[in-house]
């Protein structure tokens, strides 16, 4: 192969114009170029089937019973499976909250914990650092709301994205929040999250507890979704293998693992 090509075919002109155009802004590092993605990019307007995305219907009787504790309930548990469409789900009713005037803002948070790597070892700053571990929410959004709107409703503070650890000490009023992949989160940390709920504002919490990166019983996820149960203010909706709409053979593997 020619050294002026890279191993995706690219030529060296390429590259570089590919480059200028990603470090750019709020973006990724470009050791992340070769993945021709980016959490803003344009691209995911252009995937964007608007008469489709208009309203979120559920294709299970479990996402049915989420979406209705969703429009119910000012604290939502999303427990279940990868896969039975726990984030999509929440962040579409957080985009409806947001476009019908009933919260100010949206604010999403996720641990930084993936596999058992930390965020150190990669270059940049926050925002770069966190893009790969976000990119499931941006991808949500985008899905939503189009790159466009997404990227100037992040620059103007009306979507917020930030990890867990940046969420202490707040009170969160008016917003829609939804804390993803709870269950890399500590019971300290859930606790935290969770009396950070202000008024008119809306919380949902998704999770799988078999699925946790942390250490055997380090994750809170369990424990607190099994105590609420308890509460009647508060929904715990537990989502089943039969709920997930990925490829049939992922719900097969999930139950045998």
């Amino acid at each position: 192969m020619s050294k002026n090509m890279n191993k995706t075919g690219k030529s060296r002109k390429d590259q570089i114009a590919h480059a200028k155009v990603h470090n750019k802004g709020n973006v990724v590092h470009s050791v992340f170029d070769d993945t021709d993605w980016h959490p803003l990019d344009d691209a995911i307007d252009a995937q964007r089937d608007k008469s489709y995305l208009r309203r979120v219907k559920p294709r299970t009787d479990g996402q049915r019973a989420l979406m209705d504790a969703i429009q119910s309930h000012n604290l939502t548990m999303a427990i279940g499976p990868a896969g039975s469409g726990k984030t999509y789900l929440a962040i579409s009713a957080a985009v409806e909250a947001l476009e019908a005037g009933k919260v100010e803002k949206i604010i999403l948070s996720r641990p930084a914990m993936e596999a058992g790597e930390s965020l150190g070892y990669l270059p940049g700053d926050m925002h770069e650092k966190m893009a790969p571990y976000l990119r499931p929410l941006y991808d949500a959004l985008g899905d939503r709301m189009g790159g466009k709107r997404v990227r100037q409703l992040l620059e103007d503070g009306t979507i917020e994205i930030a990890p867990v650890g940046f969420m202490r000490g707040r009170t969160l009023n008016n917003a829609f929040v939804v804390i993803d992949e709870a269950q890399n989160c500590t019971y300290a940390q859930l606790k935290m999250l969770l009396s950070r709920l202000g008024w008119h504002s809306t919380m949902v919490v998704t999770g799988d507890p078999d699925q946790s990166d942390l250490l055997d019983g380090m994750s809170g996820l369990a424990d607190i979704s099994k105590r609420f149960e308890m509460i009647e203010n508060i929904a715990v909706v537990r989502l089943q293998s039969e709920d997930i709409v990925r490829h049939p053979l992922v719900a097969e593997m999930l139950d045998v693992l």
